[in-house]
């Protein structure tokens, strides 16, 4: 007779558990602006994204289920968003990777300052003239957007699912949009679909070529700030921070990147042990499954 699921296979070892993820990395952080900057920065990359259900970033092909070992410890880490900067001689910060087992999402590249966007698991928005957006990770996320010959507004963040929109050459005083961050990736893994790492919004440019800030990426990116702060990614989105620009005398900060988020979902008969230093929530069965969210921290889980 064969053993039944839960007790030891003939050959002394317990039968394994397949884990469906999501696993989504923070997003970038975006640099700011002081008097006198009149480029707007890049917008921020989404955190990269691997995904077993629904689809995975980048365009990539849908990953595969963990089969893991009943009462035996696997890592997960949460990845953070990028810091918020008002700096203006640098670029934004990187966000954090997140991790489940053998699986890394990387962390999303910085908005640039007057340079090429930074790459990440979705690139980061350029700045100036003729720069290029930061590249993303493949199977993970798309690259940021460029700027082209006497761009005013930045580049926007690259998503999930689409890359960051690119600025044009804003040569003539018409009040140009900045571009908006790359769309994320939408995933039903919780039961309802939602969308993740949604790319930062470009800043504006300023003066005769002040069009407004990009729009943030769907699934969490920030909005692009003209002359005000870029607004933050979402929280446990992996969305990019939103660009900034400024001018006379105040300054102006870039938009943090959203924190990341893991998700784990496994058959309903199955009991997830969640250790010290991790922050999640695990949901009834539903559909045959159960879901456990993790939220923050670095720590261990197991089941049973």
């Amino acid at each position: 007779m064969a053993p039944m699921l839960g007790i030891m296979a003939s050959s002394g070892t317990p039968r394994t558990i397949a884990i469906d993820y999501l696993v989504v990395a923070g997003g970038g952080g975006t640099t700011g602006a002081g008097p006198g900057n009149w480029r707007g920065s890049g917008g921020g990359g989404a955190g990269g994204l691997r995904c077993t259900v629904t689809a995975t970033g980048g365009g990539g092909t849908l990953e595969s289920a963990l089969n893991i070992s009943p009462s035996t410890n696997y890592t997960v880490t949460v990845g953070g968003g990028g810091a918020a900067t008002s700096s203006a001689t640098t670029n934004g910060t990187a966000g954090s990777n997140s991790v489940f087992s053998t699986i890394t999402s990387t962390g999303g590249g910085g908005g640039a300052n007057y340079d090429n966007g930074v790459t990440g698991g979705s690139g980061g928005g350029s700045s100036s003239d003729n720069k290029t957006g930061g590249s993303g990770t493949a199977n993970q996320g798309f690259a940021g957007g460029s700027t082209g010959s006497l761009s005013v507004g930045g580049g926007a963040g690259g998503g999930a699912g689409v890359a960051g929109g690119n600025a044009g050459a804003n040569a003539d005083p018409t009040v140009v949009p900045s571009p908006p961050g790359g769309a994320g990736v939408a995933t039903s893994i919780t039961g309802s679909s939602v969308t993740y790492g949604g790319g930062g919004g470009a800043g504006g440019g300023v003066g005769s070529y002040a069009g407004a800030g990009g729009a943030g990426g769907a699934g969490g990116g920030g909005a692009g700030g003209n002359s005000a702060n870029g607004a933050a990614g979402g929280a446990n989105t992996g969305g990019g921070g939103g660009g900034t620009s400024m001018t006379g005398g105040g300054s102006s900060s870039g938009g943090a990147g959203g924190s990341g988020v893991v998700i784990l979902r496994y058959v309903d008969t199955k009991t997830i042990t969640i250790g010290a230093g991790l922050t999640g929530t695990t949901s009834g069965a539903s559909g045959g499954y159960k879901r456990t969210t993790l939220t923050a921290g670095t720590g261990n889980v197991s089941w049973a």
